[in-house]
């Protein structure tokens, strides 16, 4: 696995413009900051460090953004078990990132990003009932967990799931901020264990907040004002891209 090195102005370059582009289109969304900035470290790095890097400034976000809309809470049992399995994923998937041969893992990511591109374009319509919800929140958060900790991407399970549920936007936004911060929590001491953790990306997860805060208003501002459907299709655009470079550099 590659490291951070505070030298490498052009790679903390690149890292500051993916949280940026994250932040952006989480403040433009609700959602899916890692969806793009790990595609992009990853493309520069490694998908391994893009995850780690993004525990740090994930976990503090989504714990503030939960802690914001805590009285939006619907159901407690329901987001319990949601966060809770998710936990458990989160583990069981970092097994997978310290494991699995980067190249499988790049592959693999970019497997999650072009389901994750297929199901944005043909947005399907269907429900879940808050009770069928209940009784099937263990999987998608397992699921979502699993996909978290190995590629640091849980959007194709967990946000689908919950968008499913057709939850209110500030319950949405509670709902998956707990999910996201319990995975964190699990992922952080794992990642410790196995010595993924430097100080250097320790610092860097810290400093990494700034431009992804930078980024949430400037999505909030161009969600009000772009069509949805454009702003989602240049994203889309952007992540075919970086899946056809990962695809290039593993097998080239």
């Amino acid at each position: 696995m590659a490291d951070i090195a505070f030298n490498d102005p052009l790679g903390l370059l690149i890292i500051a413009a993916a949280l940026l582009l994250g932040g952006i289109l989480k403040g433009a969304t609700g959602a899916g900051m890692p969806i793009i900035a790990v595609p992009v470290i990853a493309a520069v790095y490694d998908v391994r460090l893009a995850v780690i890097i993004l525990v740090i400034p994930n976990c503090l976000t989504n714990l503030w953004q939960a802690f914001k809309y805590r009285d939006e809470e619907l159901d407690r049992s329901f987001t319990l078990s949601l966060a809770l399995s998710g936990a458990i994923g989160a583990g069981i998937g970092t097994f997978f990132l310290v494991w699995v041969p980067l190249s499988l893992l790049s592959l693999s990511m970019v497997c999650v990003v072009i389901i994750y591109i297929a199901m944005r374009l043909l947005k399907p319509a269907f429900h879940v009932s808050l009770p069928w919800a209940r009784k099937t929140a263990w999987i998608a958060g397992a699921t979502g967990g699993i996909l978290q900790g190995s590629l640091g991407i849980s959007a194709p399970a967990a946000v689908t799931f919950l968008n499913a549920v057709k939850l209110p936007r500030p319950t949405f936004i509670f709902t998956a901020s707990v999910f996201f911060a319990t995975m964190c929590l699990t992922q952080f001491p794992v990642q410790l264990h196995y010595g993924l953790v430097t100080w250097n990306i320790v610092i860097l997860g810290f400093l990494s907040l700034v431009p992804l805060l930078a980024g949430l208003p400037v999505g909030e501002w161009i969600g009000k004002r772009m069509s949805p459907i454009i702003f989602d299709r240049v994203i889309l655009s952007m992540l075919a891209v970086l899946a056809i470079k990962q695809i290039w550099n593993v097998l080239v």
